[in-house]
């Protein structure tokens, strides 16, 4: 009796243990090994997360992922200001900081969840639309307030909109060539070389790649 519940305990136990090294075979080696061969062939760049390399091939970013172009911050300064050198992404108020654990400085997305009459967003906005102006008129250039276009003022809902539309790019472009000493057609050809039309040309609204128009930038200016 004892001897067939040995060889039975046994018997249950190889045959789990086999089940364990299969499905370990299957499921943590070839299905990773499939699933990845497939989005390698099919989706490289998407399943590279979208990088974004300068001429250089050094990647710089995601194109999904928006970023600050802002200069070091000074010592008692609440927010780094703008530099005004590069093509600004829209404003991101919407952006939290990690208060669970913090020792990691993370920055969470999301929007600023005020409706359109609240008063401290229709401050900021107020705000951002005249910063907007006086950043980027020069000498030769003055902007009208009421070209600012709505995405130039309001951050996203996520807060991380990679996108801008093609007036606030082309609003920047004299401040850009004059900040990097370019020719203003230059500038205007790199921004409608990096405007990307409606997909099959009716869904979603024209926009530009902030950081690919950027890296544009920074070969030009290197070139």
């Amino acid at each position: 009796m004892t001897n067939n519940s040995v060889s039975s305990t046994a018997r249950v136990l190889g045959a789990g243990l086999r089940s364990l090294l299969v499905l370990t075979l299957v499921c943590g080696v070839l299905y990773p090994l499939a699933v990845t061969g497939v989005a390698q062939a099919l989706f490289n760049d998407k399943a590279n997360g979208s990088e974004i390399k300068d001429s250089g091939g050094r990647v710089v970013g995601s194109s999904l992922i928006g970023q600050r172009y802002d200069l070091p911050p000074k010592d008692g300064e609440e927010s780094p200001a703008p530099d005004l050198k590069w093509f600004q992404p829209r404003p991101s108020n919407g952006l939290g900081s990690n208060s669970v654990n913090t020792q990691y400085s993370l920055i969470l997305s999301g929007a600023t969840n005020r409706s359109g009459d609240n008063k401290e967003l229709v401050q900021w906005v107020t705000a951002a639309k005249a910063a907007v102006v006086k950043d980027n008129s020069t000498p030769t250039y003055k902007v009208n307030p009421a070209d600012v276009p709505a995405d130039a003022v309001t951050s996203s809902g996520s807060g991380l909109d990679p996108d801008i539309s093609p007036a606030y790019a082309e609003l920047q472009v004299h401040r850009v060539a004059e900040k990097n000493n370019l020719d203003v057609g230059k500038v205007e050809d790199l921004v409608a070389d990096h405007t990307t039309g409606r997909l099959l040309g009716f869904m979603g609204e024209p926009r530009v790649n902030v950081l690919e128009l950027n890296t544009a930038l920074r070969d030009l200016t290197r070139g």
